[in-house]
């Protein structure tokens, strides 16, 4: 096991570099950043002389080695934009996308699974039926729209829900939280449903296809052979032989869910990192973009390897083969 982890923290730093890399060299062709930091009556030497200071104008190779090195003590530079550290700006936004993520995932997983369970055991119910549709919608309609007609049912029709910001939030030291205020809570239903909704299907879906060809398999036909109850067959055996590739899928949308909250973000006005890296591509803002796919590499590498290690305790088969 411990081979097993050291091996796999090799393999992310790895893909920590090579997204470092990429991101680092993709963003070189966005703009110039000087552009949008001076106004029109800066003279060429002034220019020059802000270029020497970022570092504009040193070899690609070494202004990568720079950010790398920096990056992993935690410094990712200045912002060009709000001439603050990027760090500072990630400090303050990160506690908003965290926290609609996790909602979002919790409620994709807690939605989804039971959902899932029920269409398979239940394929010709009524309640299947409506699962099924709705599975459809979420699945067709693309995040944006969701968002949109949302804000306009609940926000503008009904006045239910607030339809932009975070509401009021409370400081824990650095940490700003909106779940301890109502107003936090309100705020936090739209896009926290609008993010959930596409995961919440796939993964109902999956798990529907996934327990209905294990309830084809022999074992358990055996088990029905030998007079078990349907709710130990059903919830013991087929759903825990079920969750093997749906840890791989959940495992990997809820990754997705921290990386395109871009979108949920941006409709909702979320004061969150994707609202951040939307405004910094529009100021060529490159030591933000560079630091939010970092960070977005980081969660998807860490989330991988909880899956990697949720394997053992799911399949024993792997135990068996790792002993």
């Amino acid at each position: 096991m411990l081979n097993f982890i050291a091996r796999r923290i090799f393999q992310s730093i790895f893909v920590m570099l090579a997204v470092g890399f990429i991101a680092f060299a993709m963003f070189r062709y966005v703009g110039d950043p000087i552009n949008n930091m001076v106004g029109q009556d800066t003279t060429l030497e002034q220019r020059a002389e802000i270029r020497k200071q970022l570092g504009l104008d040193d070899p690609f190779l070494l202004q990568y080695a720079r950010f790398i090195g920096k990056a992993a003590q935690g410094d990712f530079g200045m912002s060009y934009r709000q001439r603050r550290p990027v760090s500072e700006l990630i400090e303050s936004r990160l506690p908003a996308t965290l926290e609609l993520s996790l909602v979002s995932a919790v409620m994709a997983l807690f939605l989804g699974i039971p959902m899932g369970i029920y269409t398979a055991l239940r394929r010709n119910g009524i309640l299947s039926r409506t699962f099924m549709t709705i599975s459809l919608i979420g699945i067709s309609l693309p995040t944006f729209l969701i968002g949109i007609l949302m804000i306009l049912f609940f926000g503008v029709m009904l006045h239910w829900l607030p339809s932009f910001g975070r509401g009021d939030v409370v400081q824990l030291g650095w940490w700003s939280t909106g779940f301890l205020t109502n107003s936090g809570w309100q705020s936090l239903i739209m896009p926290a449903f609008t993010l959930a909704l596409f995961q919440m299907t796939l993964i109902m879906r999956l798990v529907r296809a996934e327990m209905l060809e294990v309830m084809q398999a022999d074992f358990i036909k055996f088990a029905r052979a030998r007079g078990l109850p349907d709710r130990i067959i059903n919830f013991r055996h087929a759903l825990k032989n079920t969750l093997v590739p749906v840890i791989t899928i959940t495992g990997l949308q809820l990754g997705s869910i921290i990386a395109f909250s871009i979108i949920t973000e941006t409709v909702f006005q979320w004061p969150g990192m994707g609202l951040l890296f939307i405004q910094s591509i529009g100021s060529v803002d490159i030591p933000v973009m560079a630091a939010y796919l970092l960070l977005i590499a980081f969660f998807f590498v860490i989330i991988n390897l909880i899956v990697d290690l949720l394997y053992f305790a799911v399949d024993p088969r792997l135990r068996v083969q790792k002993s």
